[in-house]
């Protein structure tokens, strides 16, 4: 008569603890491998926003040039840049920071956009024309650039909230990451108004 093999308590227990192991070890390198995707999409979203920040300069050079253009605007963009420079440029700064520079960066750069429409002289010169063309471009790069991190950031956060990679996620310190959402009242165009009387 055959003997019945049979694993001791032990061998059962280890089993189940190497692949509780294995299955932790392959959770947390998945997490790193999101993270990851999520980091390299927003070095894309800044690498853009910094295109636009060396465009920026040259545009309100050109702009200066027209005799009574709003000072003020000129002076909202160039501030704007500067904290997304200096907010892009700190290591302490977060990620809600960075994304909050962005939106104000934004916010100046399109108000200063509507403004300029109303000088046609300004608008006909040749290097206005180069400049605004590739802000155009610059414009349409940041929009997907935004678009793939939303992406990477939704597909990473889907997995750190997920259960049981929560628990990995949990024990690593793997937080969801910020969403690249719309400014407050960018869904309203902005008004400006000219007094052409004066």
């Amino acid at each position: 008569m055959a003997t019945k093999n049979k694993f001791p308590a032990w061998a059962w227990l280890l089993g189940i603890v190497v692949l509780i192991a294995i299955w932790g070890v392959s959770t947390y390198h998945g997490l790193i491998t999101s993270e990851g995707v999520v980091d390299s999409a927003w070095a894309q979203v800044e690498t853009q926003y910094q295109r636009r920040a060396d465009l920026v300069p040259q545009l309100v050079a050109t702009t200066q040039g027209a005799a009574d253009f709003e000072q003020s605007t000129l002076t909202a963009v160039t501030e704007a840049r500067t904290q997304w420079q200096d907010t892009a440029n700190d290591p302490n700064a977060s990620l809600e920071q960075q994304i909050a520079a962005s939106n104000s960066f934004d916010s100046a750069l399109s108000r200063l956009l509507v403004t300029v429409e109303a000088y046609p002289t300004l608008t006909a010169t040749e290097n206005f024309q180069t400049l605004q063309s590739q802000l155009e471009g610059t414009e349409n790069r940041i929009s997907v650039a935004r678009m793939d991190f939303n992406d990477a950031a939704k597909n990473y956060n889907v997995k750190v909230r997920r259960v049981p990679t929560n628990i990995i996620a949990s024990i690593f310190g793997f937080e969801t990451k910020p969403f690249f959402e719309a400014a407050e009242g960018s869904e309203d165009a902005p008004t400006v108004e000219f007094d052409f009387d004066e």
